[in-house]
């Protein structure tokens, strides 16, 4: 073994189906993505590793584009890394990208934005292939509507209306900097990039423009929910399923590889949407 002549960081781009996780963080019961990535880093370091990530997700919550970092005391190629992790990692975890970063990088605190991705299976029959990796809403949705509700909630915003009752965030006052609502086909799909995301902000925000969607409120419904500032005028949360979280973006010193959009039969590219 090779070891370094003092601790160093590396970051890795980590990709997950958290249907069968109970979200990320470790847990003394349970599934989680943390312990299984903590273990395979380990096994490849041999010596037990901790990692931090940009955004703790959620049970049944999915990711394309997490990043995380660990320290440790031993060298590695990047090949090693990626291929050693993946060698350990059970199927539904894989570890894309492993890249060296300066002692003053940490994957959560070092984040300038994320952006997360929902997915809304919108037909009469419920999905067989997706099932899981995506939501069902059978009442036809109008994504025009959805969109126009949308847009008072782009910018700094109080976001107390949006965020989970448990939510342990010091202050709800977010900014959300782009909300596209596209339909492609019978899918619907919602990209939210903001500098940070409250608990359960982007399925509370997805949950209220549900119901602008199936016609139940009316677009300006989603302004007077954002100003009551009470979660308790909201409309419900959406379901896990089609959650996923796509890209964390980082200043560009410490030049980590760039996520790739979240490419499927039910989505548009990153690139197409502006």
């Amino acid at each position: 073994m090779q070891r370094a002549f003092g601790p160093m960081k590396v970051a890795f781009g980590v990709e997950y189906d958290g249907s069968k996780f109970v979200g990320w963080q470790r847990q003394t019961i349970g599934r989680t993505v943390q312990a299984c990535v903590e273990q395979a880093l380990s096994t490849v370091a041999n010596e037990p590793l901790k990692v931090y990530c940009a955004g703790r997700t959620d049970t049944g919550v999915h990711a394309t584009g997490q990043v995380i970092h660990t320290e440790t005391s031993v060298r590695r190629t990047r090949r090693s890394w990626v291929l050693g992790a993946n060698s350990n990692l059970p199927s539904d975890i894989a570890v894309q990208w492993a890249h060296e970063v300066p002692d003053d990088f940490h994957a959560r605190f070092s984040a300038t934005g994320r952006t997360y991705q929902y997915t809304i299976c919108n037909r009469v029959a419920r999905p067989g292939l997706w099932a899981g990796k995506v939501s069902f809403v059978y009442q036809p949705l109008d994504a025009a509507l959805m969109s126009q509700a949308a847009r008072c909630l782009v910018g700094y915003h109080d976001f107390t209306s949006f965020r989970a009752s448990g939510c342990q965030a010091p202050h709800a006052m977010r900014e959300v900097r782009r909300i596209d609502v596209r339909r492609t086909g019978e899918f619907v799909t919602i990209v939210i990039s903001a500098n940070a995301f409250l608990q359960h902000m982007v399925r509370n925000i997805v949950g209220a423009l549900l119901r602008v969607g199936d016609g139940r409120d009316s677009p300006e419904w989603v302004h007077e929910v954002l100003s009551a500032r009470d979660r308790k005028v909201g409309g419900m949360t959406a379901d896990a399923a089609g959650l996923y979280l796509t890209d964390v973006g980082y200043p560009e010193h410490f030049t980590l590889p760039k996520s790739v959009a979240l490419c499927s039969p039910w989505t548009l590219l990153e690139t197409d949407m502006g």
